[in-house]
């Protein structure tokens, strides 16, 4: 019967209310007196609605599969400064006795992949604590106060597991905090504000006495956008950088990815960590995890160098594409990028890994780069010989069809990039100068000069190889590759030639 009670009020009530009309009876007092415990009613159960979901993101507990700082590669120094961050919590007994306040947040800042969520992971394995994770996106709520309140719990229930764990300290990891942790404007009240108050408010109260204690690790690819109030010591009281790793560390990380896959012993994974210049680890997890799929559609029982390197021109510039080139354009593609590969052999020898004419992403062709060793430091000649590799493309369509095309957009981009480093940094004729008092017509001109007599030197520079680019171009158009000792081997050749 109850089954269809919906069903019979539904059809009873108006049928009531029509009767009492005909026999005379006022129905618009009994409709209002409806009408408004229809709308208290639908808004006690929007709010029951909201509870239920605040309640279903409360206290974002996850099970830690356990996870030690030996197996996260490439952060040797930033792993360092963690634990002796962590080894507050792990030694009280020396904090005591050396009357140290005990840290209450760790900030980690870095590009995106460089591993923060995994350091934040081994730091509650290494303390034996408690791991608690959120997202700063999971604060933001379009209801006021409600992200506030998903502050307190989490805090709450972090304690609180700990306890029912038997555990002394809990890890609470808040990922992109730049979400609720922004810079204050100081206009209008914001549920952002409520929200970093209440994180701010929380972090304050958490004492040396407290057990179990609450650790903050949180991360943020954009520390200069965090508030203040955030920053300062006995709130985050240690900033650790997560950089990309360099070559030791991407060697590194490329033997733990590799671990779990089947390797040919021919392979060398110092080759790609020279190859891998500037990729962070989730892009060489990405690079081990490519090479096994090219390995898997050849039919191969193990992954081979090529499909390595197959794996870093994916990463770096997407899938090769369908995109069908005409005979012209792709004569015209071959010559641009051998341009770029002849200035870079001449300037750089050894330093040419690949010339392709396979389309990848948006380029139509490209010119793989193996430099040797890292680099952080440029000196002016550095810079000008990367200057006349990026207009090496369009120095060579200039030689060989007396005009340029689109495709020298990027390297044009490029090359005005280096040169704005070069005058913020002093080595233009301008001398040390501020940028900001430096007019736009001063820093055209000395970039227009700079860049045309470079223009010039490498039209001279490729006028004196162009034997390679007849020796080179028929084999690019044939094959679409051109490996790195095959390009040398005519480049010396035009080399002996020259000198014979």
């Amino acid at each position: 019967m109850l089954k269809y009670g919906k069903e019979i009020a539904i059809g009873f009530f108006p049928v009531l209310l029509i009767f009492l009309y005909m026999t005379g009876v006022n129905v618009l007092p009994i409709l209002l007196a409806a009408g408004i415990i229809g709308a208290l009613f639908f808004v006690a159960r929007t709010r029951g609605n909201v509870a239920a979901a605040h309640g279903s993101k409360k206290g974002s507990v996850r099970q830690l599969t356990p996870l030690s700082f030996e197996q996260i590669g490439g952060q040797e120094r930033a792993k360092q400064e963690l634990i002796e961050a962590l080894d507050f919590i792990v030694k009280p007994e020396e904090i005591a006795k050396f009357g140290i306040r005990p840290l209450k947040g760790i900030l980690l800042t870095g590009p995106p992949g460089t591993g923060k969520t995994l350091l934040a992971k081994a730091a509650a394995h290494y303390s034996d604590s408690v791991y608690v994770a959120a997202s700063g996106s999971e604060f933001v709520e379009m209801y006021v106060g409600v992200g506030a309140s998903r502050i307190r719990d989490i805090f709450k229930e972090a304690r609180q597991k700990a306890v029912k764990s038997g555990k002394n300290s809990a890890v609470i990891f808040i990922d992109e905090i730049d979400v609720i942790g922004g810079k204050r404007d100081g206009g209008q009240h914001r549920e952002y504000d409520q929200t970093l108050n209440q994180l701010l408010t929380e972090m304050d109260g958490i004492h040396s006495s407290e057990s179990p204690r609450v650790l903050i690790i949180a991360a943020t690819n954009r520390k200069e956008m965090l508030d203040s109030a955030l920053l300062r010591p006995g709130r985050f009281d240690r900033h650790i950088g997560v950089d990309l790793p360099d070559k030791k560390g991407r060697a590194h990380i490329l033997k733990i990815h590799a671990k779990n896959k089947p390797l040919d012993d021919t392979v060398n994974l110092d080759k790609i960590a020279e190859e891998s210049f500037n990729f962070s680890g989730a892009q060489l997890e990405s690079v081990m995890n490519e090479a096994a799929i090219y390995a898997m559609r050849d039919k191969q029982e193990k992954i081979r160098q090529q499909h390595l390197s197959m794996a870093i021109d994916k990463v770096m510039m997407g899938e090769k594409t369908d995109r069908e080139a005409t005979k012209e354009e792709q004569e015209r593609v071959a010559i641009h990028e051998l341009g770029h590969a002849i200035a870079a052999e001449a300037v750089r020898p050894g330093s040419v890994s690949t010339v392709a004419l396979s389309p990848r992403g948006q380029a139509l062709g490209y010119v793989r780069h193996n430099p040797q060793d890292d680099q952080y430091l440029y000196t002016k000649p550095y810079m000008e010989d990367q200057i006349m590799i990026a207009l090496g493309g369009a120095a060579a369509e200039e030689m060989f069809y007396g005009n340029r095309s689109t495709g020298s957009r990027g390297d044009f981009e490029q090359a005005m990039a280096i040169v704005r480093n070069m005058a913020e940094s002093g080595l233009t004729e301008m001398g040390i100068v501020d940028r900001n008092m430096v007019t736009p017509e001063a820093l055209s001109k000395v970039s227009g000069r700079i860049l045309d007599d470079l223009m010039e030197r490498t039209r001279k520079l490729l006028d004196s190889y162009r034997a390679v680019f007849d020796g080179s171009l028929a084999i690019l158009l044939k094959d679409e590759t051109l490996s790195g000792d095959q390009f040398r081997a005519l480049m010396q050749y035009n080399n002996d030639s020259k000198s014979a």
